[in-house]
């Protein structure tokens, strides 16, 4: 494999990863929400909690200031490396792009960020705060 080739399937694995984070954070929270209505004892795991509320925190902090996501700073820089001038067209790259990125003003994801991380807020408070360490 050339630097080209390596450079890209780096950017393709930042991409897989970017898209967990997002999975993480979206599912997380309405695995969160069924388990507090199921009372799944899992769901009030301390770290796993803390995880997913800095997460979301993380989210809301870079809209809020402006800031470009790290992993898709680096993807890109890596796409350039790999003379890309732009996302190729490979399965996993086109479907994970039309997942997550939609075009939008800044101000729109800033106020959606905001609001989900409110709403992780108030389940954090209201639904126990991850109370036990259960595993």
């Amino acid at each position: 494999m050339n630097d080209r080739g390596l450079y890209s399937l780096l950017a393709d694995t930042i991409l897989v990863i970017h898209f967990a984070f997002v999975v993480f954070v979206l599912f997380g929270f309405v695995l969160i929400l069924l388990g507090l209505l199921a009372r799944w004892s899992w769901v009030h795991n301390r770290k796993f909690r803390i995880t997913h509320l800095a997460a979301i925190g993380v989210v809301v902090l870079q809209a809020w200031l402006g800031q470009l996501c790290p992993l898709t700073v680096w993807e890109n820089e890596l796409r350039h490396l790999a003379g890309q001038s732009g996302y190729t067209e490979t399965f996993v790259e086109h479907w994970l792009h039309e997942v997550l990125f939609y075009q939008a003003e800044p101000w729109i994801f800033a106020t959606i960020y905001t609001g989900f991380g409110v709403l992780v807020v108030l389940v954090w408070f209201f639904g126990g705060r991850g109370k036990k360490d259960v595993y």
